[in-house]
């Protein structure tokens, strides 16, 4: 039927776009609001899931996760701001959320007196729009002024109004920008640096703002005078500023590519000075007139050498810079966070979440202090800055519920309130596991099931992975938005069922600093591919499963690691669950934010770099006749980071080769495919409703 209707609709498109078509037949569905194209995307919703959606067990699945995504009992976590502990919240009731507050002090006690700030289920309704909640800016330290977006259905584009903390409205006649992708940041309580679209030639290649103004409470956004403007190749313009005491730090990050930052501060005359940090630096924050980053790369300054993955400290005033903590061999510094009078380190040890305290003594020495916190599981900064050096740290596992500390001055730990366990954790087993890649190098990976399932051996697996863009694979238990692979909703949906799941440190994260990502960049990524793929095989090799019962998912650029694996290892793997994926990696750059990702992945208009992206590209790499698993593609019509056409594209053409799959496409969500947490539940229902058809069988039973 799937094929069927492909075909159909394949012919209608060919008719409009003819002259497009000679060397992608496909190319039609790139039209994300085509009239042919939402035509054949409606099909494929109507179509495709039946079998899914109409087994039983799909209401069942559906249920459990609805009830962990809006648990009134799930953690609410928050920044703290002057005072106040501000937090965005999302359940049954406030389906698309209330953003809210409490005072700190309650917040301690475990009983926060929440005040609502915005309503947006309430400002939809009055307003009858799609609303999202997008991104907040608020002017530091009084967090009274703010610019809050909305997004129209989820896009990453959205549109910003004024908002005053104090009176809990929107301000009239306060700042407003239409619908862009903008970049903003707060000078003054009458001053906006603000990147977005000024008409033009004003955006980048890769769609986002090129030039950054100075915008004048009152003033038109068209006279506002420009602060900087960028290449047009360039990824981004992106405004800075930083408060430091009673000292204002303004800066424009020029984004060369993906990962390169050129910082230019503002001096007091409009000028603007390039301050001599390596392109892969990253600026965490200030702290007594000092800047500090975290080393992508190498540094060789003054003469001295600092190492990639190391924390430097550079100061304003003289130019000089100074090491504030090196990471070891097996550790990986993911973020910094800056105080009021010290900072807070939050790192990875063998895959495992650690924290300490930095102070600087007043010989000048950094003198470090571990958080004491649980062990084996992830450590996240929830809050620090806003003024105070108090900060709130959380612990969780994919077994152990989150867990969130305050942590004082002076590293006193606090529980402040825990989040209950959404499923029965007891004999429930979690491993991290080593084996060795194609090249030699050992690879690490999680497993999680139940005592008895893993002794049993050859029991339905779920393999997890990602491996780019320096974003690590870590064992959290539950996180907004929650994903599959998260403890809470993996434990609930499918290792009580008797399935492990298996999360994957394969390079191109920053599992072990940025060597860890450089080893998969460009020509080298398929050592990503090769990493989950001996992960996989040694799943295999050790008896936990076998290639029947082998499952495999992923989002994004995840989707792409999804596509090789469908392409190169399709004997491996018997179900790809295959998430708002990248696929045509031909026209990638061409699509969307795509161009911006250039740095990790290559320009395929290079004939040198198309030589080694082609070598994978699973667009290009699909074939008949070559016993492929039907596979779930999922993606959003709103998706305006990756194009919806990647996966539209691959299922079509899949159809068209002779291959039954499942699609999903939801027409709100943006890149995480979702506006709230009801579709959220939907989407991750029917993902492990494929598993359980694919790897368990049956209509009946738990498998």
């Amino acid at each position: 039927m799937i094929k069927k209707i492909a075909g159909a609709a394949i012919a209608a498109g060919l008719m409009a776009t003819s002259t497009m078509a000679e060397d992608d037949p496909y190319l039609w569905l790139e039209e994300v609001e085509g009239e042919e194209a939402l035509a054949w995307v409606h099909e494929q919703n109507e179509n495709s899931l039946a079998p899914l959606t109409n087994d039983p067990r799909f209401a069942e699945l559906e249920r459990e996760a609805l009830s962990v995504l809006t648990s009134k009992a799930r953690l609410a976590t928050g920044q703290i701001h002057n005072g106040a502990v501000y937090n965005f919240w999302q359940d049954d009731v406030a389906v698309r959320g209330v953003w809210r507050r409490a005072s700190v002090d309650s917040y301690r006690k475990g009983k926060p007196d929440w005040e609502t700030l915005i309503d947006f289920d309430q400002l939809a309704k009055d307003e009858d729009r799609n609303w999202v909640r997008g991104s907040t800016v608020c002017l530091s330290p009084e967090y009274r002024h703010c610019m809050v977006e909305l997004s129209d259905g989820g896009k990453d584009a959205g549109y910003w109004r004024e908002f005053d903390t104090q009176t809990t409205e929107f301000v009239e006649g306060g700042f407003q920008l239409p619908e862009a992708k903008v970049y903003l940041a707060w000078v003054d309580e009458d001053t906006l640096f603000v990147g977005t679209d000024f008409g033009e030639g004003s955006l980048t290649t890769s769609g986002y703002p090129r030039e950054v103004r100075r915008w004048k409470r009152g003033e038109n956004l068209a006279d506002a005078p420009v602060v900087m403007t960028v290449g047009v190749d360039d990824v981004w313009a992106f405004p800075i500023v930083h408060r430091d005491g009673d000292n204002t730090h303004e800066m424009i990050l020029r984004g060369p590519s993906f990962f390169e930052r050129e910082y230019n501060y503002v001096n007091d005359d409009g000028s603007l000075t390039v301050l001599p940090t390596p392109l892969n630096a990253d600026l965490q924050g200030i702290l007594d007139g000092q800047a500090i980053f975290l080393l992508r790369e190498d540094w060789e300054y003054q003469d001295e050498k600092y190492k990639q993955g190391t924390v430097v400290a550079y100061r304003f005033d003289t130019g000089d810079a100074e090491i504030v903590m090196t990471a070891a061999e097996n550790q990986s510094i993911e973020a910094v966070s800056t105080g009021k009078s010290n900072i807070i380190v939050e790192y990875l040890e063998d895959v495992v979440g650690k924290a300490a305290r930095l102070t600087r003594s007043k010989s000048g020495k950094w003198k470090t202090k571990e958080i004491k916190l649980p062990d084996n599981g992830v450590v996240a900064v929830v809050s620090a800055g806003g003024g105070t050096d108090d900060a709130m740290l959380s612990f969780e596992s994919l077994t152990t519920p989150e867990t969130l500390f305050y942590i004082t001055a002076k590293n006193k730990v606090e529980k402040i309130a825990g989040t209950p366990a959404f499923y029965d954790a007891a004999g429930v087993v979690v491993e991290q596991r080593f084996t060795t890649s194609s090249d030699g190098t050992e690879i690490p990976y999680f497993i999680m099931a139940q005592d008895s399932v893993l002794k049993g051996g050859n029991a339905p697996t779920v393999q997890y992975g990602y491996g780019g863009f320096l974003a690590p694979i870590v064992p959290y238990y539950y996180e907004d938005p929650s994903r599959p692979q998260h403890g809470a909703l993996a434990g609930l949906m499918w290792v009580k069922r008797g399935g492990v799941l298996v999360l994957s440190n394969i390079r191109g994260g920053s599992e072990y600093g940025p060597r860890w990502h450089e080893a998969a960049l460009k020509e080298n990524r398929q050592l990503a591919f090769d990493d989950f793929i001996a992960i996989g095989e040694h799943l295999v090799e050790t008896g936990v499963t076998s290639p029947e019962k082998l499952g495999a998912i992923g989002r994004s650029n995840g989707g792409l690691l999804m596509g090789a694996m469908l392409t190169q290892r399709p004997d491996l793997y018997a179900a790809l669950d295959i998430g708002v994926p990248l696929f045509d990696m031909k026209r990638y750059n061409k699509l969307l934010a795509g161009a911006s990702w250039m740095g990790e992945y290559g320009n395929p208009d290079i004939e040198e770099e198309w030589a080694y992206i082609s070598e994978y590209s699973p667009y290009q790499k699909l074939e008949a006749d070559k016993g492929y698993p039907k596979v779930l593609f999922y993606t959003s019509t709103k998706d305006d980071r990756v194009h919806p056409g990647h996966a539209r594209k691959a299922a079509a053409k899949l159809a068209d080769l002779g291959y039954n799959y499942f699609y999903y496409e939801n027409t709100e969500g943006g890149h995480g495919g979702t506006a709230n947490q009801e579709q959220l539940a939907y989407r991750t229902a029917l993902e492990y409703m494929y598993f359980v058809h694919m790897l368990m069988g049956g209509q009946q039973g738990e498998g």
